[in-house]
């Protein structure tokens, strides 16, 4: 099973694919100047990230999802794939710079919790923060699934990450079967990795 790049349009970098489904935040809101720099610093990733050489454009459907070492916050490494071979896996790039990031980290828990028995892995890789960083954002919000840390960034670099959130679908067989730019809607999330889990 493979699904098309989705996109949802509120960050900077998606907004030129697709317009937003439900418009922008109203005029003076706070959450209107958290969203403005939260796009700022994902422009500022993005460029920090285009300026190292990436061969071979985006990572597409189809292609084996580049394998990568990352520390759990307990210390311990985490090897993928390896260590969750046969699995679904989500891998979830993000910083809490990112105005997008904490509600969608929070969203995906119920799904986790909901299909880990049937195999579903969520991978969430900090991209260039310290550990001390990470370390306090994952307590905030409470997940019960593997936060990475990615200190240069370098996992990001081999997914050809330009932009915060992105997500990856990864098939049992470790290919891509699915990326996702910018915010994600929780219950389209949870269907394409229903179907993967099926059939995928």
């Amino acid at each position: 099973m493979r699904f098309p790049i989705a996109a949802r349009a509120i960050p900077a970098l998606t907004e030129l694919l697709i317009a937003p489904p439900g418009g922008r935040a109203a005029k003076g809101r706070p959450e209107s100047l958290i969203r403005l720099l939260g796009i700022g610093a994902s422009l500022a990733f993005a460029l920090l990230l285009g300026a190292c050489k990436q061969e071979g454009g985006h990572l597409k459907n189809g292609d084996a999802a580049p394998a990568f070492t990352a520390t759990r916050l307990d210390g311990t490494p985490l090897r993928f794939p390896q260590d969750v071979a046969g699995k679904v896996v989500a891998v979830r790039f993000w910083a809490d710079w990112c105005a997008f990031c904490r509600e969608e980290m929070t969203a995906i828990e119920p799904i986790f919790l909901a299909r880990k028995d049937q195999g579903l892995e969520v991978l969430a890789v900090n991209a260039g923060q310290s550990r001390d960083n990470v370390e306090k954002f994952a307590k905030k919000i409470g997940v019960s699934y593997p936060v990475l840390v990615d200190e240069g960034s370098g996992v990001a670099r081999s997914y050809r990450v330009i932009g915060l959130p992105t997500t990856f679908l990864i098939g049992r067989d470790g290919a891509v079967k699915g990326r996702i730019l910018g915010e994600s809607d929780a219950a389209v999330l949870d269907r394409m990795l229903a179907d993967l889990l099926q059939g995928g």
